[in-house]
């Protein structure tokens, strides 16, 4: 296997920092704000879409997290739809196994590639291929990277499963797993999505929570070739660990910890935001006299989701509160009449989003705006222990682009 070099001290402040706000989040978290459940939804979306994405298989956030809540989105095909589905699944079982110890084996594996990749039976879900694989650069076609030797496959698996747990710290196990992985390409498609999974399987080593908030998936599939990038320029085109030096590996442990750093700041100025509109929206949902649970619906729409009756049923259901279809439409009809929700469509197919008030108080606390991109090994930004702020400054964000 690749092995991670040493950290330097520059890369053990980073690291330090990382782990402040991992720690910070996992706090803000476990205090079970209003705002948790939905914000635990929509960044869930956002890891999958952005793994996806990746390989070409594109839907919009909202999208995502309406497959996730069991709903059809008419702007999404069925095969992406099913892949999208079989991700999401792959992704909540590692969630699961979060409650226990985790354990890495190649039976794990190969079951959540099945689960990946069992929407199209010629990928072979779950079994290892049987002859060579070949990583092109699609714009040019040119081979960047040929995966291990199919016979040596079952061996390496084996190898890279008793390994995973090796440094003592989750976080390079996590990137190493996803590096080893990457690189042996041990299945015939789905590679890049099972070496996401498998290394928010590592984290999850941690808890439950940092799979969903810690882990760099939205980074990854914002930065792509970049992404592309660092592991062409460490796998050096084929699977030859034995000829490779650790310091061959170093740049793709600088990019997991670019990433880790960003993508975790990028939620800590969300979760700031939450904060900040929970008292807003408390006011809103009192003036329209509308039951404290509704609370769930108008954090969704704040977050950019649809709402339609199905999903804030079941969002309410995952909490713990059942109600019935009809004091769902109630509540959705008094919020829309109440001018905090915008309706469109008719009986089943009627949907809400978030109207004026909502998009106001969106801009004020600062959601819908995208991080902006921090090297956090530059020489400009002061990053270390105690360095990482409570509340993002307003110059520390942008706007999303349209």
């Amino acid at each position: 296997m690749y092995t991670a070099p040493p950290l330097t001290s520059e890369e053990l402040e980073v690291r330090a920092s990382i782990q402040e706000l991992s720690d910070a989040l996992k706090h803000q978290v476990r205090q079970g704000n209003r705002w948790t459940a939905p914000l635990r939804r929509m960044t869930f979306a956002r890891n999958v879409q952005g793994s996806n994405s990746i390989e070409g298989i594109n839907a919009s956030v909202d999208d995502v997290a309406a497959i996730a809540q069991g709903e059809t989105p008419a702007t999404v095909d069925e095969d992406t739809e099913r892949a999208l589905a079989g991700y999401q699944l792959a992704m909540t079982y590692v969630l699961q196994l979060a409650q226990d110890p985790v354990v890495v084996d190649p039976t794990l594996i190969r079951s959540l590639h099945y689960m990946v990749t069992s929407h199209d039976l010629t990928k072979r879900p779950g079994r290892y291929r049987i002859g060579p694989v070949f990583v092109q650069q699609e714009s040019t076609g040119d081979i960047v990277h040929e995966g291990a030797d199919a016979g040596a496959l079952p061996e390496l698996m084996d190898e890279l499963a008793n390994s995973v747990m090796g440094s003592g710290d989750l976080l390079i196990d996590a990137a190493m797993a996803h590096l080893n992985f990457v690189l042996i390409h041990p299945f015939k498609d789905g590679n890049g999505r099972m070496a996401r999974v498998l290394q928010s399987l590592v984290l999850a080593g941690d808890d439950d929570i940092s799979p969903v908030f810690l882990s760099t998936e939205e980074y990854l599939g914002r930065h792509t070739q970049a992404y592309y990038d660092v592991l062409a320029a460490v796998g050096q085109g084929e699977w030859a660990p034995e000829s490779a030096t650790p310091e061959q590996v170093r740049p793709w442990i600088r990019f997991v910890l670019t990433a880790h750093f960003n993508q975790a700041m990028e939620r800590a100025s969300r979760i700031v935001a939450a904060g900040k509109a929970s008292t807003a929206l408390s006011d809103l949902l009192e003036g329209a006299g509308v039951d404290d649970r509704a609370m769930d619906a108008l954090f969704d729409a704040l977050f950019g989701a649809t709402v339609t009756r199905g999903r804030y049923m079941t969002s309410l259901a995952e909490s713990g509160t059942e109600i019935s279809p009809q004091t769902a439409t109630r509540d959705l009809t008094t919020l829309a009449q109440a001018g905090l929700l915008t309706a469109t469509g008719e009986k089943r197919g009627r949907a809400y989003t978030a109207a004026e008030p909502l998009l106001n108080l969106r801009r004020e606390v600062g959601l819908g705006r995208a991080w902006r991109h921090i090297d956090p090994f530059s020489t400009s930004p002061q990053v270390g222990p105690g360095s990482v702020p409570r509340a993002l400054p307003p110059e520390a964000v942008e706007r999303e682009p349209a």
